[in-house]
């Protein structure tokens, strides 16, 4: 009994390479995700007391403000 195998019809061939592209896109998002926050908090940071008092935050606020970018520090959710 003669079995063939074709290659190009095999998934399982490149399952590790999905695998190693989810775990590499994974990282890359998360990469982003930092440096958008690292942006937000030294943008927050460069602003005067008053300036952050007109948008409602205090400068002890400003590392929550920028690790939760979906949550309204006045108390609210914003939408995206």
């Amino acid at each position: 009994m003669a079995t063939t195998y074709n290659a190009s019809t095999s998934r399982q061939t490149f399952a590790p390479l999905r695998l190693g592209l989810s775990f590499i896109g994974d990282r890359f998002v998360a990469l982003l995700e930092w440096y958008g926050r690292r942006e937000i908090r030294g943008r927050l940071l460069a602003l005067s007391d008053r300036e952050l008092h007109d948008i409602g935050i205090s400068r002890g606020e400003i590392d929550y403000v920028a690790s939760n970018p979906d949550i309204d520090p006045r108390g609210g959710s914003l939408a995206k």
